[in-house]
């Protein structure tokens, strides 16, 4: 079984771009067999031309775990990169829906992954066309996400900084399981200062990394 690492967090805050480059950088530079699992909420707005309603969400939530476990179940395949997992799907239902019937199912699921990755809101926010809805509205999916997450007690972690920074926060919390021979350069700077004002969970910025990987 592959391991599998799940990137979370608002729109606009870098998930695509990082999930990308994590499996360009473990190809290319360690030799690893990845999958990348895109989001499917996004592949259903772009061939409906519109964003789902509540009685839709529980079919892109269910799609985007099975494509996520027919990744993890590939031959051959060492990492799974799943740009969101069916708590994002979640969260918007909460938020645009008031409907938190899709908590429990996805909640079980993200326990069963191997990373929770957090995406950090330190990036610029970008519009997309009419798939994006604001700064405020990825804050508000970022508090009801850490809230869930914190609630049922599953570790993750937070990455943020630039691309480059966060890949290499990324890579080193996979030199362990995977057994990454990293450069000098990839070296994590302890010396940084914490962005806490750019989160809705400030205390959660000092666990960055500080948890044990859920063994596969």
């Amino acid at each position: 079984m592959a391991l599998t690492v799940t990137l979370l967090g608002g729109e606009s805050s870098g998930k695509t771009a990082l999930a990308q480059s994590l499996i360009s950088t473990l190809e290319r530079q360690h030799g690893l067999h990845c999958a990348l699992v895109e989001e499917g909420l996004r592949r259903w707005c772009n061939e409906h031309g519109r964003t789902p309603q509540a009685q839709e969400q529980i079919a892109i939530a269910t799609q985007q775990s099975r494509c996520i476990e027919s990744a993890a179940q590939t031959l051959g395949a060492d990492v799974v990169v799943a740009d969101t997992t069916a708590l994002m799907t979640a969260a918007y239902s909460e938020q645009y829906f008031q409907d938190t019937s899709l908590w429990p199912e996805a909640l079980r699921l993200q326990a069963t992954y191997s990373h929770t990755w957090l995406m950090g809101l330190d990036t610029p926010w970008q519009a997309d066309g009419a798939w994006r809805d604001g700064p405020n509205a990825r804050a508000t999916t970022d508090g009801l996400l850490r809230q869930r997450l914190n609630g049922a007690g599953l570790p993750y972690a937070t990455l943020w900084g630039s691309l480059n920074e966060r890949l290499t926060q990324a890579l080193h919390a996979l030199k362990q399981p995977l057994g990454l021979d990293l450069a000098d350069g990839l070296a994590r700077d302890h010396q940084r200062q914490w962005r806490c004002e750019h989160c809705t969970d400030p205390e959660s910025e000092h666990r960055l990394f500080a948890y044990c990987p859920r063994s596969a």
